[in-house]
């Protein structure tokens, strides 16, 4: 049974086949313990009314009168105190009965064997056929008593239904295990269409599209499939993306360092341009250790989540501690800075994390405000959240580029910031920090108005 289509087959047609044992055994039991008793008390009934229909009438013949009750369905065995006994309708499979209970029948006692009889598990007795299985009443025959032992006949009251219910069974076996083979197929299909197509992602092919009509478990794993499926191309482009854009980051600066310093071999090369030269090389070296850290932050943010501190601290200070470490790039700039933070105001986080935070946030702003702008930089206390805004008079950015700020190496200005040793990952390594801390953050902005990135941070307890 290596294939699940062969083992849903095998179970249920064990399921049915035992089903039907436990339910053979279960009507047996049922008849044993609470029918039994009342076919004999009905039989009991019955054999005294022939009884005494015939000794109302004792001029009849007794063979001829038991002969017409054989009609009705029943049989019978007719005894005599010397033991002769005749029967009458059906023969009896086994015909024993002992001496004493027919003499007990001829001393005018009723013979419950129906009642009495022994308890069997995979026969039921009102079916088997032994003179054992009767009851038994006295009959007096022209002075003369006798022992009737009288049952219904089976193969005469349940000949035609035997075989019907035989017929039925066997048809309702053939057609359930016909219908187990079609509707196990139909159930297996779907999943070896997501096994094929699971080999096919693990092949590296994640453009898979599975047809599915169906509402089902099956079905919405179908679906999930599916999902699972597109999630894994974006991933994967998102990779392939990142190594190319990784690759051509560390290039780029590589190139420069290399071209300039075998400049720097010339002999006649002038003090000026020796001095410009290394400054360029020194420039090109920053972006590369900046680009190496902020990868490497990258590395630990997506692998230790469960690094994560959880302090309580007042943000005030922080933030005054990133407007004091970036104080000569805004005042280069001549940009006014407006802190609007309550120094009581606390939140629990990873101070070392979310000082990345603010310290990004902050650099964007001043690296892409006008000359003479301002940075307000503000929080806003809600019952279950605390948002920090920080808002500037830069360039701005359409629609287009705010779904893409946040991407990994994405750049909203690149002819501007290229020469300001940008790397891209400052707003993705922002992002990752503050869904670690369950935060959100969002960014409205305008062309050439402005920008205001909004950070929420939930409160704990």
């Amino acid at each position: 049974m290596k294939t699940l289509y062969v083992r849903i087959i095998v179970m249920t047609m064990v399921i049915m086949v035992c089903s039907s044992i436990i339910a053979f055994i279960v009507s047996n039991v049922y008849y044993h313990y609470y029918l039994k008793t009342e076919n004999d008390q009905k039989m009991t009934n019955i054999a005294r009314n022939i009884v005494d229909v015939y000794e109302e009438n004792d001029d009849r013949n007794i063979q001829q009168y038991l002969n017409s009750m054989t009609d009705l369905g029943y049989q019978f065995y007719l005894v005599n105190e010397a033991g002769e006994g005749k029967m009458y309708g059906d023969s009896f499979r086994e015909t024993y009965i002992s001496e004493d209970v027919i003499q007990m029948v001829i001393d005018g006692h009723i013979y419950h064997g129906i009642a009495e009889y022994p308890w069997k598990l995979f026969v039921t007795g009102f079916f088997s056929n032994e003179l054992k299985n009767t009851v038994g009443t006295p009959l007096t025959i022209q002075g003369e008593t006798y022992a009737l032992f009288a049952r219904q006949s089976t193969s005469q009251q349940f000949g035609e239904m035997r075989i019907f219910l035989v017929l039925l069974l066997v048809l309702l076996l053939l057609f359930s295990f016909l219908m187990v083979l079609i509707s196990t197929r139909f159930i297996v299909k779907p999943i070896q269409r997501l096994t094929e197509a699971t080999k096919k992602i693990a092949a590296g092919n994640y453009h898979i599209k599975l047809k599915n009509n169906r509402h089902d478990e099956i079905g919405r794993l179908a679906d999930h499939f599916s999902m699972m499926s597109d999630s894994l191309g974006k991933t994967e482009e998102k990779r392939q993306t990142f190594v190319s854009n990784v690759s051509h980051e560390i290039q780029s600066p590589l190139t420069s360092i290399q071209g300039f310093s075998q400049a720097l071999r010339e002999e006649e090369l002038s003090e000026g341009d020796r001095s410009y030269y290394l400054s360029i090389i020194e420039k090109e070296s920053r972006r590369l250790s900046l680009l190496s850290k902020q990868l490497l932050t990258l590395s630990f943010l997506d692998g230790h989540a469960e690094q994560v501190d959880q302090l309580a601290y007042q943000v005030r200070d922080q933030l005054k501690e990133v407007i004091a470490t970036t104080k000569w790039s805004w005042r280069e700039k001549d940009i006014a800075i407006e802190l609007n933070v309550s120094p009581d105001l606390e939140i629990t986080g990873d101070p070392k994390l979310l000082h990345q935070v603010w310290l990004n946030l902050m650099t964007n702003a001043i690296r892409y405000n006008k000359e003479g702008g301002s940075i307000v930089i503000e929080a806003v206390d809600h019952d279950k959240h605390i948002d920090i805004h920080f808002t500037d008079e830069g360039i701005g950015m359409d629609e287009a580029e705010l779904t893409n700020i946040f991407d990994r190496f994405y750049i909203v200005d690149k002819a501007r910031t290229r020469t300001k040793t940008s790397t891209g990952l400052g707003l993705a390594i922002t992002k990752k920090i503050i869904e670690l801390h369950k935060g959100t953050i969002m960014v409205e902005s305008k062309r050439d108005q402005g920008s205001t990135f909004v950070v929420s941070l939930p409160k704990h307890a």
